[in-house]
């Protein structure tokens, strides 16, 4: 069952990441109503929604600086209150997912390359199993390579049923998508 990827370009200050932060529930809509499901999502508790049912990746990705690449992941888990046999092999697993070897994963957050912390912040997103994936400029300070690697790494997701919401500024992303809308 494969979901769609959208993507959402327009130039700089158009809106993107305010919308995607509507669509995650961390800030409100000034005017409409977003739904997940059928429910008003401002009606729903909102951390439950966002550590069950989205995950986010930020541009700046957002990890622990001080934690390494699997236990960032595992903190993830803890927030959203997933309950796993084996959290730290869920999370190895998760990393591995991505691209990751068990040598990176166990890296300080530093000591990684920026499209390995992409990586990490992409598995830190799934750790809880979410249905959608929101990413602001997931690939925006990446070369190609990656980029494309990334790429990959969510139409794999789509294809594993996810629904991804990538808000970028790269044509070769946007491509990529089943949808684009432009802001």
């Amino acid at each position: 069952m494969r979901a769609i990827i959208y993507a959402v370009v327009g130039r700089s200050g158009a809106g993107k990441t305010t919308l995607l932060s509507i669509l995650s529930g961390l800030t409100n809509p000034t005017e409409g109503t977003v739904y997940y499901r059928d429910k008003d999502v401002s009606k729903l508790d909102r951390y439950e929604y966002r550590s069950k049912y989205v995950g986010i990746i930020f541009q700046s990705f957002n990890l622990l600086a001080h934690l390494t690449a699997q236990e960032n992941v595992m903190l993830s888990m803890d927030v959203s209150g997933v309950h796993y046999t084996d959290k730290k092999e869920k999370a190895m697993e998760l990393l591995h997912k991505v691209g990751l070897s068990e040598d990176e994963a166990k890296r300080r957050i530093l000591k990684l390359s920026g499209g390995q912390q992409q990586r990490v912040a992409i598995a830190r997103a799934l750790s809880y199993e979410p249905e959608i994936i929101l990413a602001d400029e997931p690939t925006g300070n990446l070369d190609q390579e990656t980029e494309n690697e990334i790429m990959d790494i969510f139409q794999q997701l789509a294809q594993e049923g996810k629904c991804i919401i990538i808000v970028t500024h790269s044509k070769e992303v946007a491509e990529q998508a089943d949808v684009i809308r432009e802001l």
